[in-house]
Parts: C-alpha cells; structure tokens; sequence
C-alpha cells in the first residue's frame, strides 16, 4: 500500500476547495443522487463562467453561450436519468 504523503492532501485540499461538494439529504435512489452530483457541477460551473464574466474575462455573449451549454447538459442528465418521469427507463 503506498504511503500518503503531504502532496497527495494539499491536492485533496486543493480539489475540495475548487469543487466542494454537499452531502446530499434526499430521497436516496442511485438516479437521484448521480443527479445530485451533476447538479453541484452544473451549479459550481456556472459560478465560474459568471465570476469570468464578472471580472471581464468573457463576454457576456459567451458566458450565456457556456450557461447555455451546461443547461442542456443538465437537462440531458436529468431525462437519462428518469428523474421527475413516472417511469424511468431502465438501464
């Protein structure tokens, strides 16, 4: 079993800092919580693409465009994954 060293928990730190990430509380179903997940990286992104815009990094027109695209993702995900639906599909 390889050592931990102080390099692997600063990049622990580090990945937890950039992507934090809640404990999900919900009804739990495997669909509802990998939904949970694309939800919180649907959500940090976003939070990103407006911080650039923000400070004037990207234009507006591309943030909307970036927003946009993560939506679908997100929407995508959600109607793969049966959520809302009466009956999900089947994997």
């Amino acid at each position: 079993m390889a050592k931990s060293t102080s390099s692997d928990s600063a990049q622990v730190s580090k990945q937890n800092f950039l992507y934090p990430r809640c404990r999900y509380y919900g009804k739990f179903t495997p669909e509802d919580l990998a939904f949970n997940a694309n939800l919180q990286e649907f959500a940090q992104k976003v939070s990103y693409i407006s911080a650039l815009e923000t400070g004037g990094k990207i234009s507006s027109e591309r943030a909307y465009e970036q927003v946009q695209s993560l939506w679908k993702q997100l929407k995508y995900s959600k109607e793969s994954l049966g959520i809302g639906q009466a009956n999900p599909p089947k994997t």
